[in-house]
């Protein structure tokens, strides 16, 4: 008799993250830092981190993704249904589709990607993106017109300035429309050329409604993009990669800003970077819990605070 092929988590790991959200009294996970991309796209992103940071982005040649050598796995990687499965799963009621250009004349065709993987998975937050293009105004207004909930910057990959000033009319229509903002602007895994938090402390002061949500907690500028959380109500951050060992090893959270996570308990989201982390997914949520700040914290970065923001998510 043949062995029927087994795909998707084992299922270990799936016990072990439900047992993580069940044993908190949570109906689940609501993860806003996931990728589902076009498979030639999510090909080429697959592809970059399989070199393990020996080849440079080929956008940007002075500016490589990863420091040179740096391992990193996909432990994912898996056609868009399993991957999609393994979530639901691991019990994930929400999680995103960030999408990202590289270059002009990309983000449209994204755009409308997005539109529709958003219709076809009901659980997705719908995601959409930008680049400083003269375009950039036009096709956001569009988005957010199709039922954009979220977009998705990208900083380091796309080598552009939050301050260009083909940017200003996104800006001023994701303001005026409170719809968040991932930004990947923190300096890691290798600083990009307009990455740090200089650049969006002067784009806050010239949009300060503007809801960011600076990816991986600003990694490895954390006090830097915690204070600018401070200073501005609409910013909130995700945990994608930080606290785990992984990240640990070369981009340590400071101890001493540890009551500043409290202080943020309302604007802290989990984010998890699935499907490309070089870990599992439920070391992701212990990174989390072992920060040892209760309880109730980890139910609100887990999964309340994404709830709140984005509503009630229809399950498939």
């Amino acid at each position: 008799m043949n062995t029927p092929l087994t795909v998707g988590p084992p299922p270990s790991e799936t016990g072990q993250v439900r047992a993580f959200w069940e044993d908190l009294g949570l109906p689940g996970i609501f993860d806003v830092h996931t990728h589902f991309m076009p498979k030639n796209v999510m090909d080429k992103v697959w592809s970059y981190f399989d070199s393990a940071g020996k080849h440079t982005d080929p956008v940007t040649p002075q500016a490589p993704l990863l420091p040179t050598g740096m391992a990193w796995p996909i432990t994912y990687r898996e056609d868009e249904d399993v991957r999609l499965a393994t979530l639901r799963e691991f019990g994930v009621r929400g999680f995103t589709s960030m999408i990202y250009p590289h270059k002009p004349d990309m983000a449209a065709w994204l755009n409308s990607w997005g539109a529709d993987f958003g219709r076809r998975t009901p659980d997705c937050v719908q995601t959409a993106t930008f680049y400083p293009e003269s375009s950039a105004g036009s096709y956001v207004a569009d988005a957010i017109a199709g039922g954009a909930r979220i977009f998705k910057s990208h900083i380091q990959v796309g080598n552009y300035s939050p301050n260009d000033p083909l940017l200003d009319p996104v800006w001023d229509a994701l303001q005026d429309a409170a719809i968040p903002v991932v930004i990947h602007c923190g300096s890691g895994p290798s600083p990009g050329s307009f990455t740090g938090p200089e650049p969006i402390a002067a784009l806050l002061r010239r949009f300060p409604r503007l809801p960011l949500i600076i990816a991986h907690m600003g990694m490895p500028e954390y006090v830097e993009f915690l204070e600018l959380a401070e200073g501005y109500e609409h910013v909130r951050l995700d945990t994608t990669m930080a606290f785990t060992d992984f990240s640990e090893a070369s981009w340590p959270f400071p101890v001493s800003a540890m009551p500043r996570l409290r202080d943020l308990q309302g604007r802290i989201l989990f984010g998890s970077d699935f499907p490309n982390i070089p870990y599992s997914y439920v070391d992701a949520l212990r990174a989390v819990a072992r920060l040892d700040l209760g309880d109730d914290w980890i139910r609100d970065v887990c999964y309340r605070n994404g709830a709140a923001l984005f509503g009630p998510i229809k399950l498939p």
